[in-house]
């Protein structure tokens, strides 16, 4: 009996919460033993979203393509595949041309293929569908959250800078400047473009030196309109 073993993690927080790549792996390891079978080869996707489409997990791409007739992929739990039940069955369907078959460590209806197994396995995949969910939706929470106090999320908006605390954002008076030169000149019915070209000859340049275009004075003033709760000087 082929036994393949495969692996996923996608943050830090998941793997010391116990579903590290190592944890996984001992996991595996333990239940090719009760089979009597040793795992011939381990794949990972390290650092890989569930959620990605399967042309972006290279790892799991590999371990359906070593698989043989008769062979099991051997998964710690059974999330591990993915969290979007369009993509498990994407995994399964490649699998089972294989004339292969999956097997989870943690059991979840993955011993046979009778209806209650089944079921099973669909409850597992919606629940782990249902926790990414859950996840993104706090995490968005979280971050407008952090947005309505004035606080870094990710890149920060042009026209402020990091305050001294590393947590809060304050007006950036050149970038201000520039910001409020951007609103008049638009309200004066500048096109866009226009606008970028007078910045430019007045040297009154994006980050980095970088010119003025459409792009980027576009991005400014969707910026602006949403961090109205943003202090200006």
């Amino acid at each position: 009996m082929k036994i393949i073993g495969y692996i996923r993690v996608s943050t830090d927080q998941q793997a010391e919460s116990g579903l590290g790549l190592e944890a996984q792996k001992k996991a595996i390891e333990a239940y090719a033993d009760n089979l009597g079978h040793p795992v011939i080869q381990f794949f990972s996707d390290e650092g890989l979203s569930g959620t990605l489409s399967l042309e972006k997990r290279p790892g799991i791409l590999q371990a359906i393509s070593v698989l043989t007739k008769g062979a099991i992929l051997v998964i710690a739990k059974r999330d591990r595949l993915g969290r979007d039940p369009l993509i498990i069955a994407m995994i399964e369907s490649a699998i089972a041309r294989k004339g292969a078959r999956i097997a989870s460590a943690a059991g979840e209806g993955t011993g046979n293929d009778d209806p209650s197994s089944i079921l099973m396995r669909r409850m597992v995949d919606a629940f782990a569908e249902y926790e990414r969910l859950i996840i993104g939706t706090r995490t968005k929470a979280a971050l407008r959250v952090k947005k309505e106090k004035g606080q870094r999320v990710g890149h920060i908006p042009f026209g402020y800078k990091l305050a001294q605390d590393g947590i809060q954002l304050e007006p950036n008076d050149f970038e201000q400047h520039i910001v409020q030169s951007i609103k008049r000149m638009r309200s004066r019915g500048y096109s866009i473009r226009e606008t970028a070209l007078k910045l430019n000859k007045k040297k009154l340049l994006n980050r980095g030196d970088a010119q003025w275009n459409h792009a980027s004075i576009f991005r400014v003033l969707n910026s602006a309109d949403n961090n109205p709760h943003l202090c200006k000087k």
